[in-house]
């Protein structure tokens, strides 16, 4: 079972200028006794495109959970602009730094609800929620019609694209992306990161992604983050990542998990 000491700022990380940094972060599952993510370190830049790739249970959704804080680390800090984590609510941190999650919902809202409902909670005018719902829609070719849609008449597919687009009318200072390309088919795939390359382009907002798909990963990234069984095998810039030990790397991990399971 882990041991687990108690988590301390570092004066060093609070003189970074990364706009987002870890450092020695763990996390565990619920009973402690397994690590999910194992001392991890790594920062990240304003505006800096970020592919987070690994195979099945590499811990690229857990990383992401982390940096949402819908789980805490058991040890070390995540900061962002030099503040610690524990030092911000929440709710504050979240409105930084946003998340989508692969499995997106609705929560029982109409899409038209769904894209306001963020922009309400912030007390922005009916006016100005018209504007950026539009703008939201426009951007990824949303169609007119879906507004009035619940989520039972969506496919995957078109939830990740209205849960993309309530992230993006927000506008955070980081996005955080689980899968968002997996239940689109190639063509809408490079759409929607054709657009979220404009929106970090032209807002430098700062984009972290987990994506399997690593041929997407490459075109997208200028950094990547790999993960394997929770640790972190390669922090690197994406020109110089050797892509083809990647993707052979990736089929390998992907017949041990398959052998695994059938043992």
């Amino acid at each position: 079972m882990p041991k687990f000491s108690e988590t301390s700022s570092s004066p060093l990380l609070a003189e970074s200028s990364h706009q987002l940094r870890l450092e020695s972060v763990s996390v565990t599952t619920p009973l402690g006794t397994k690590y999910l993510l194992e001392d991890i370190s790594f920062k990240v830049s304003r505006g800096d495109r970020v592919a987070i790739v690994g195979s099945s249970g590499a811990g690229k959704s857990t990383l992401l959970r982390s940096l949402n804080r819908l789980i805490e680390p058991v040890r070390g800090s995540i900061y962002w602009e030099n503040q610690d984590y524990r030092q911000m609510s929440a709710i504050a941190w979240r409105r930084q730094v946003t998340l989508v999650l692969q499995e997106s919902r609705l929560l029982g809202m109409s899409v038209r609800e769904a894209l306001a409902y963020p922009l309400k909670l912030r007390s922005i005018g009916t006016s100005e929620i018209g504007k950026q719902v539009n703008y939201g829609m426009e951007i990824l070719k949303i169609p007119q019609q879906w507004l009035d849609r619940t989520e039972l008449q969506l496919s995957m597919g078109q939830r990740q694209l209205v849960a993309i687009a309530r992230a993006l009318i927000i506008q955070p200072k980081i996005l955080l992306l689980d899968e968002p390309t997996s239940a689109l088919d190639t063509g809408r795939a490079r759409q929607v990161l054709d657009v979220l390359m404009q929106v970090n382009t032209s807002q430098q907002m700062t984009i972290l992604m987990a994506n399997h798909q690593l041929e997407l990963a490459e075109e997208f990234s200028t950094q990547v983050i790999h993960l394997q069984k929770g640790k972190l095998l390669q922090d690197a810039l994406t020109s110089s990542i050797d892509w083809a030990n990647l993707r052979q790397s990736s089929i390998e991990a992907k017949i041990q998990e398959s052998e695994e399971w059938s043992e």
